[in-house]
């Protein structure tokens, strides 16, 4: 399954910290892809951003993890925006107790998706859906997002 997903990183002071996701890969990271730096109008102010755009899943599969690996300045300021292809808003994961954790959205839910290979639930594989549209619901398995 070929899914496409943005990616947007923000944080404070993380100009170190993310200079080397902005370079080819040394080895030290799990997939390729740049991340291209975001640059405020107004210099000095919190506008700091990243992003980064994932033609394939297992080019992110393990993006939180590696990401909540770094040693951020700031990590109360690190958030990560990811709208996968499926997706209907950007999900929004937050750095709490040195873990990056989905901040559930009013009037979304995450679904659990089935794998392609397996036809297996797999929670690894989700879709984010509003669900103030007016469209069915998905009858599928929702994924427990606890509150941070």
């Amino acid at each position: 399954m070929s899914r496409f997903a943005e990616v947007v990183v923000l944080a404070a002071d993380a100009h170190d910290v993310m200079a080397p996701l902005a370079r080819d890969n040394d080895g030290t990271r799990p997939w390729n892809n740049l991340f291209v730096p975001i640059e405020s109008r107004w210099p000095g102010s919190f506008g700091r951003g990243w992003a980064a755009e994932f033609t394939h899943r297992h080019h992110w599969a393990h993006l939180l993890e590696y990401l909540q690996s770094l040693s951020w300045p700031r990590p109360e300021t690190v958030q990560v925006l990811i709208h996968d292809e499926e997706d209907d808003c950007f999900g929004l994961w937050m750095m709490y107790d040195g873990k990056l954790v989905e901040v559930p959205l009013p009037r979304t839910e995450r679904y659990v998706a089935q794998d392609p290979w397996t036809g297996e639930d797999s929670t690894e594989m989700s879709y984010l859906c509003r669900t103030d549209t007016g469209r069915s619901i998905i009858e599928r398995p929702t994924v427990d997002r606890p509150s941070p």
